[in-house]
Formats: C-alpha cells, sequence, structure tokens
C-alpha cells in the first residue's frame, strides 16, 4: 500500500537552508558588530521586534526593514536584507528529500514568514522559488504569518489538499501544534538534517505497512 501522504509543505530560513542563527553570527562577524548584537536588535529591540512582525504581513516594505535595523545596529542600511542573509545557503539534504519526494509525485510547497521580496528576493537568490515548488505560500502575501492556523489552511488550499494529507516541517516547535490541529503531520527540524530527510523519506517514499 503506498505511504498516504501527498503533500510536503517545508519552512525557509533553518530548513530548507542552513541554520538561521550561524547566519547572523557570520553577519555579526562581517558587520564588526559585538556578538548577539543582531539577535538582540531581531529579537528584544521593541523597534526591532515590531518591525519584524510587520515586514512578515506585509504592513511594512524590506527596506523600512532595512531602515530601521540599521539604525538600531548603527551601520549601513543600504540593501540589509542581503547583506544579512549572505551567509545562508539551501541546506543540500533537506533540498534532495524535497526533490525525491516531488519526483515521486508528492506535492511540494514553502511556506515561510516572508523577509520580504522587495529590493532583494532571498528565495530567489538561494534557488528556492516557483518554479522548485509546487506552491509558495509567503505570510507577506497572505497577510498572515505563522504561527496563526490561517496560514497553514492557505497552504492547503494551495495544494489542494487535506491536513492529514500532508507533512510539515519547522525548525521551530511552536509552529508545529497549530500545523497538527488541522490533521498535519509535523515534523520538528532541529539540527540534524540528514535525521530529518531520513524521517521524510520513510514517511513519504516508504510503503505504508500492510
Amino acid at each position: 500500500m503506498p505511504a498516504p501522504y501527498r503533500g510536503l509543505i517545508l519552512d525557509f530560513g533553518g530548513v530548507l537552508t542552513t541554520r538561521m542563527r550561524l547566519n547572523g553570527q557570520a553577519f555579526e562577524r562581517t558587520e564588526g558588530l559585538t556578538p548577539g548584537a543582531y539577535f538582540a536588535a531581531l529579537n528584544e529591540h521593541p523597534e526591532g521586534v515590531a518591525i519584524y512582525a510587520a515586514l512578515e504581513v506585509g504592513e511594512a516594505t524590506q527596506e523600512d526593514w532595512n531602515r530601521v535595523i540599521g539604525g538600531i545596529l548603527g551601520i549601513d542600511s543600504t540593501d540589509l536584507m542581503r547583506r544579512a542573509l549572505a551567509n545562508l545557503h539551501p541546506e543540500p539534504q533537506i533540498v534532495a528529500a524535497a526533490k525525491r519526494a516531488r519526483a515521486a509525485g508528492i506535492k511540494v510547497a514553502m511556506l515561510s514568514n516572508s523577509f520580504g521580496i522587495e529590493p532583494y528576493n532571498p528565495y530567489e537568490d538561494k534557488g528556492m522559488w516557483t518554479d522548485f515548488f509546487d506552491a509558495v505560500i509567503l505570510s507577506e502575501l497572505e497577510g498572515v504569518r505563522k504561527p496563526s492556523p490561517l496560514i497553514y489552511q492557505r497552504a492547503l488550499d494551495a495544494l489542494d489538499l487535506t491536513g492529514p494529507e500532508c507533512v510539515f516541517v519547522d525548525d521551530h516547535a511552536e509552529n508545529l501544534p497549530p500545523a497538527e490541529t488541522l490533521g498535519i503531520r509535523t515534523v520538528h527540524h532541529t539540527t540534524d538534517p540528514t535525521g530529518t530527510a531520513a524521517i521524510l523519506d520513510s514517511l513519504l517514499l516508504d510503503p505504508a505497512p500492510a
């Protein structure tokens, strides 16, 4: 009997790519920042937290983010998002697992809380844009971000599948329960792409037990 899943939904940063924290640490070194300064600007500074949340739902532009984060850090804001993501790279083993799934007839979608797509499109730059997926769901375009259940439903609608037909992978544990309420099988990706890829192969490619 074939495996029951017909869809795979993947987060971008930290799943389809290398770890976000390693990228941020490399950015700090490149820009001559105090270790931890970039993460504090994004996650602790009130203006930084607010501008990132607004960017993710399309209420601020990427250039707004560049200006605010650059100001907090005291660095040049020109094309800052591109510079901030310069050390983020596709995660080969997860990308390969997605390609195997798609070759087997599984629909594959990317579901990402957006970094913005203008003037710099990180998804296209990293080789993960619309020609790689059956559907791309970006919070910026949807006006809603993870972990709102609505954005997971948008992903299901885009794939024309039900929750129990899909597997969702994210590196943030808090993003998994809302997907599970829709019947989606979830996989928490931590720091082991080999293990996550093996789980995906077992769920999507191996025959289900009789």
